[in-house]
């Protein structure tokens, strides 16, 4: 796959990473996809944006889709905060409010500027899916695999769209209805969706 190979990291052997330019980059890459939108994003303009060197930028990463995913996902992760509550409701919580937050900010806004144009960018939209879509399910997977293993769902629950109906709410509104998308949308999705969906015998 074309991008698997663009992806091999860039960085030489024995060579560490100064984490000062790897947040730099993230922030320049967040504010220019939220002015620019993916037009407006290069691996020169983040350098100049950034205050790096561009011989920083293409020693970590070969492509603007590289770095843009990596810097997307990076970000999706640091708006997670992954929930080990003991409670499948209130770790479902923990993560909706989390989608919600960053949803409705800074990062919310940027991935909006990236969603229009994966259609066209086959590459992006792997590393999308991968990367930043990744960070989410994963979470919820885990969460939903230690509601299970405690006893809380039944193990056939896992892996149905019955998990995909809460996201798919924040997303439609999100993207497509402008409803708001506060703490009671979160609260609402957990105890009307989610669970209803996840637990009914």
């Amino acid at each position: 796959m074309q991008f698997r190979r663009e992806t091999e990291t860039a960085v030489r052997p024995g060579r560490r990473r100064d984490p000062a330019v790897d947040e730099a980059v993230k922030s320049a890459v967040l504010a220019l996809l939220t002015e620019r939108g993916w037009d407006g994003v290069s691996m020169d303009g983040v350098a100049a944006r950034a205050g790096v060197g561009k011989a920083s930028i293409y020693r970590r990463w070969s492509s603007r889709v590289q770095m843009v995913a990596e810097a997307v996902t990076e970000l999706n992760r640091g708006e997670l905060t992954p929930p080990d509550t003991g409670s499948l409701r209130e770790d479902l919580l923990v993560l909706f409010r989390s989608m919600v937050t960053a949803l409705q900010g800074p990062l919310g806004t940027a991935s909006r500027a990236l969603i229009g144009v994966l259609p066209h960018e086959p590459d992006l939209a792997v590393a999308f899916r991968e990367g930043a879509l990744g960070v989410w399910a994963e979470a919820f997977a885990a969460v939903f695999a230690a509601a299970a293993a405690r006893g809380d769902l039944d193990r056939e629950t896992l892996g149905t769209v019955a998990g995909e109906a809460g996201p798919a709410v924040l997303m439609q509104r999100w993207l497509i209805t402008g409803q708001p998308l506060d703490d009671a949308l979160a609260v609402d999705v957990v105890d009307h969706v989610v669970l209803p969906l996840l637990t009914r015998r």
